[in-house]
């Protein structure tokens, strides 16, 4: 039977892969070239879009792991979509992804119902990315709804794990080399691809046996700020769930 925090654990991949999935997806590509838009403009006008119309420096607050000249660019070189609609896109290219993902799996109303309950009821303290989209209004269709959900959880998540690596005096490039990762949309990645991923330029330094250690541990703290947030399933649910990513990430 899964406690809340080996919930957190055994839940994380198959979330972080499912629920992100979308922003490296066909559909998005699409809706780039419907919009006139770069990959990553519309990625920093749609996943953060639900900040509102602001200034650059607000979304780098928040894109932590990003080059501050990055988000710049991309957020700026966006502005053509409005937010409000940037989110809406979004949205859809979200709910088109798990659709085509989670279509046939008969899981999904199972799945939505449990991580809905999650979502709900979790705090939104240092997760205002996760707050924006709590916010959307949810799929009604069981695929759609339940890879929205993920995709919540997911920034909550994301949230948190930023504030520990910067709590923990990291810089977010020597928390993204430090370790492998596997709730990336891309499942298990090294840290230099993703560093490349996120354009820091390179070379990159080698980490440190400190700065490795220093990460892992913001790996169980980030575990341990998530585990209260799947309190809200008792211990039958909590497998019921796990067993059901599983399944459903196995597609």
């Amino acid at each position: 039977m899964a406690d809340p925090r080996t919930t957190a654990i055994r839940v994380k991949a198959p979330i972080g892969q499912l629920g992100g999935g979308f922003m490296v997806s066909r559909e998005a590509k699409a809706v780039c070239e419907e919009q006139g838009l770069g990959a990553r403009e519309l990625y920093f006008r749609g996943r953060c879009g639900v900040l509102g119309e602001c200034d650059a420096d607000v979304v780098h607050s928040v894109a932590v792991f990003f080059p501050r000249e990055h988000v710049e660019e991309s957020w700026n070189g966006g502005r053509k979509l409005a937010t409000d609609l940037a989110v809406e896109l979004y949205a859809e290219v979200c709910r088109a992804w798990g659709r085509r993902k989670l279509g046939d799996y008969d899981g999904c109303a199972r799945l939505a119902e449990l991580l809905e309950r999650v979502v709900r009821a979790a705090p939104s303290l240092g997760a205002p990315l996760f707050a924006g989209w709590r916010a959307v209004p949810l799929a009604d269709d069981p695929p759609a709804r339940a890879v929205q959900l993920m995709h919540c959880v997911r920034e909550l998540r994301g949230g948190l794990h930023a504030n520990a690596v910067l709590a923990a005096g990291l810089h977010p490039l020597e928390a993204t080399l430090a370790t492998g990762h596997d709730t990336t949309p891309f499942g298990q990645a090294a840290g230099e691809m993703i560093a490349r991923f996120f354009t820091w330029p390179e070379p990159y330094p080698v980490p440190s046996a400190e700065v490795v250690a220093r990460r892992a541990e913001v790996e169980r703290r980030t575990d341990d700020l998530m585990a209260p947030v799947f309190s809200v399933l008792d211990d039958g649910e909590s497998d019921e769930l796990i067993d059901l990513l599983r399944l459903g990430h196995a597609r």
